[in-house]
């Protein structure tokens, strides 16, 4: 990529949308819907254009995937931020603090806000943010993944045709270009990646003093209690894992799953695989790992959980190869007795592979869970209700799903986000308002100033009352 902006240049952007959105003033409910509607149009307007770029950047993606992941849950974002805007916006009224006196909550828009969005889905994770970022009067500048570059430069085009530079402009570049977007002076700042690169855009983001937005991913738990239906919880939590070939954050990471039903788990999944997808390499719904260093670490995973004693089983249908490097195609696999010593088991996984930890005592997964980082979601199978609201209450993760995976995702009226290692703040629907908002305390004060009278001296007068404040 050549002709990439450097910090000076990113500098300029920026101060210039900064001025631009104080001259402009806090933008109306009609301003903020109009740009939510805008990003709408964008999508709907090009989403074929949009579908060939993501699977080019992919080797190959699936239409489907793209479609319902990546378009049709952000178009429904946006439009649930747009029909809600107004009511959102609303000054929040407060208890009067005296008499005389007024006190309310103003929904102050931050100003310009940054956004650095991944690969995996580079519509839904640019855009979903922007629901909230718009709906709160800001405007943004976004930084989108080098690692899809034909679908980061159709967004750059597209973004110029409908958006002002000084509502949204959007930054291309390589790593070296992000970094550099980090240390900039926003108002409010958004990051979706990787925990290691998390860490260092905090520490940029510092300082400045800008306020971070991060979601990281970590490694999500699938627990399988003694009565779930095994069946059913291996189905969901494939069906999840084979999404976009298991590069989303959400995916499952690993699962506990009670000794006595690790037979039937793997004649569930083969049976599973081979019903969804009776062909892999050669499948257009099935699909590829990002890039060939992607493939290699994940191959790498595999080869190194077998070489510490892990058994593997391939999913893949017939006599399919389990990987292949031409089309960066991994079937799904399962790992069983995995050990921690492995790096499948300390590593985010982001692809079709799934480690299996047995235990027997019921006890065991809570503990397993809380012994590791907090993840961005845990699922749980089992009905159960005393087991369930144990689970609940003695575990902490971003989320918390209950004989599902990542349905909790495409919710618009909960927050979305992590907790600990797995992240920090929430968006989606009203949550995003408020993260990009700043609750303004307004005070009016009573014509005779009593609340500011008592503070001034001389207090001798004044000092009975206060004594009498505490001996009551």
């Amino acid at each position: 990529m050549t002709d990439q902006p450097n910090l000076e240049d990113l500098r300029a952007i920026l101060r210039t949308m900064k001025r631009a959105h104080l001259c402009a003033g806090p933008a109306d409910a009609r301003l903020r819907q109009d740009r939510l509607q805008r990003s709408v149009q964008l999508i709907r307007d090009n989403y074929q254009a949009i579908i060939d770029a993501l699977s080019a950047d992919f080797g190959n993606r699936s239409t489907y995937q793209s479609m319902v992941a990546d378009l049709a849950t952000t178009i429904k974002m946006l439009e649930h931020s747009a029909a809600h805007v107004e009511q959102w916006m609303q000054a929040e009224p407060v208890e009067s603090p005296g008499p005389g006196m007024q006190a309310w909550i103003e929904q102050q828009p931050l100003g310009v806000v940054g956004i650095i969005s991944p690969w995996n889905f580079p519509i839904n994770l640019a855009f979903g943010p922007l629901a909230g970022v718009f709906a709160a009067g800001n405007t943004a500048m976004l930084k989108p993944s080098e690692l899809t570059p034909r679908t980061s430069e159709l967004l750059g085009e597209l973004v110029a045709r409908y958006f002002d530079p000084n509502e949204l402009s959007v930054v291309l570049g390589d790593a070296r270009v992000g970094q550099a977007f980090s240390t900039l002076a926003f108002d409010h700042l958004v990051f979706t990646g990787s925990t290691t690169v998390g860490k260092h855009v905090m520490r940029a983001a510092a300082e400045n003093l800008v306020p971070v937005t991060l979601e990281l991913g970590g490694k999500s738990p699938v627990v399988v209690a003694e009565d779930a239906d095994i069946r059913t919880a291996v189905e969901r939590t494939l069906t999840i894992k084979l999404f976009n070939a298991g590069q989303i954050c959400l995916s499952p990471d690993y699962m506990l799953v009670p000794r006595k039903h690790l037979e039937l788990l793997v004649i569930a999944a083969k049976q599973f695989v081979a019903d969804s997808f009776p062909s892999l390499l050669r499948n257009p719904e099935y699909t590829s790992i990002i890039s060939q260093r992607h493939f290699e670490r994940l191959v790498d995973l595999l080869k190194d959980a077998e070489q510490k004693g892990a058994t593997l089983i391939s999913l893949a249908p017939g006599s399919e190869l389990a990987f292949d490097a031409q089309s960066r195609k991994i079937a799904p696999h399962l790992l069983l007795d995995v050990t921690e010593d492995m790096d499948i088991m300390q590593e985010e996984i982001f692809g079709p592979l799934l480690p299996v930890r047995t235990y027997t005592h019921a006890d065991e997964p809570m503990a397993y869970i809380n012994a590791h980082p907090r993840p961005l979601a845990a699922y749980y199978f089992g009905d159960d209700a005393a087991q369930r609201r144990s689970f609940m209450t003695g575990t902490t993760s971003g989320a918390l799903v209950i004989n599902d995976v990542m349905t909790h995702a495409s919710i618009d009226s909960l927050p979305f986000g992590g907790v600990g290692a797995s992240g920090m703040g929430a968006y989606h629907g009203v949550h995003g308002f408020r993260r990009f908002t700043h609750a303004k305390p307004v005070v009016v004060q009573s014509e005779d100033g009593a609340s500011n009278l008592r503070l001034r001296a001389p207090y001798a007068d004044k000092l009975p009352a206060i004594e009498a404040f505490f001996n009551n």
